[in-house]
């Protein structure tokens, strides 16, 4: 079996570190991109679908309910939504 010098050993590990916060990087940012396409993409089913005071409440329930943390907030917002087309 090889055994490799202390040293050697110390930058393997190194490396091996770095490559695991380059991946986790490269992981947090696709998936940043891949959220913020798929927000994109709602929004533009927001304004297919409903009048544009609508469509800009629930954006901005959308928002907020990710700046808070709350899918209430955003749920109340899809029901009213719904409420207030069927009421047409």
């Amino acid at each position: 079996m090889f055994k490799l010098k202390r040293n050697t050993r110390s930058l393997l590990e190194e490396l091996n570190s770095v490559k695991h916060s380059h991946d986790r990087k490269h992981v947090i940012e696709r998936t940043g991109e891949s959220l913020i396409q798929s927000a994109i993409n709602l929004f533009e089913e927001f304004h297919r679908n409903y009048d544009t005071e609508t469509a800009v409440d629930l954006e901005h329930r959308l928002i907020n309910s990710i700046r808070h943390q709350d899918l209430n907030r955003f749920k109340r917002g899809i029901k009213r939504a719904a409420t207030n087309e069927n009421k047409k």
